[in-house]
């Protein structure tokens, strides 16, 4: 499948994470994942789009350095349902998906969010609890410091929703496999 990386002598070899994302906002959100834990995490933006499939997922890896024990990632809005679909039928990835966007993962580091809501509509919500216009595709100040400091209260919201409705996401799935993962280290 793509280069191997050889292992040192004596040395445990950390898996990447492989996280290929829908858009803009998806990148810049597994960025600050990156930084605040510390493990290798490949991002491959938005450059496939809806797009994506199995054989572009082993193109792009092939051209890189990758190990067994890497683990691939769909990080992709899920209000869409033929997408949707689509992205279920790939193999050998996880997919975290959020309905109706990524904004209301954002949303549920801010309060409990049970009925259907627009992807607009979060991205009022959160623009009226930061106080000023929010904007896709950043991730910085007021917003950046909600996102890591409400993280388990965000994971415990959206383990009560069910996954792939309106409103729900499964991102808590990547935050927990990032958690595991720093603790072996």
């Amino acid at each position: 499948m793509g280069r191997k990386r050889a292992a040192p002598k004596g040395k445990k070899i950390n898996p990447t994470f492989w996280v290929f994302c829908e858009g803009k906002t998806e990148e810049a959100y597994i960025a600050l994942l990156r930084s605040k834990y510390r493990v290798p995490i490949e991002i491959v933006p938005k450059v496939l789009g809806n797009k994506i499939n199995e054989h572009l997922i082993k193109r792009i890896k092939k051209e890189r350095p990758v190990h067994e024990k890497d683990k691939d990632f769909l990080v992709y809005d899920a209000d869409v349902p033929e997408i949707l679909e689509k992205l279920k039928r790939i193999r050998n990835v996880t997919l975290i998906a959020s309905n109706p966007a990524i904004e209301l993962w954002f949303l549920l580091h801010y309060k409990n969010q049970t009925s259907n809501i627009l992807s607009r509509e979060c991205t009022r919500e959160i623009s009226n609890r930061l106080r000023k216009e929010y904007k896709k595709g950043t991730i910085e100040g007021a917003l950046e410091a909600k996102l890591l400091e409400n993280c388990q209260k965000a994971c415990k919201r959206a383990k009560n929703l069910e996954l792939y409705e309106n409103p729900s996401s499964n991102m808590y799935f990547l935050i927990e496999t990032l958690e595991e993962e720093k603790g072996e280290l």
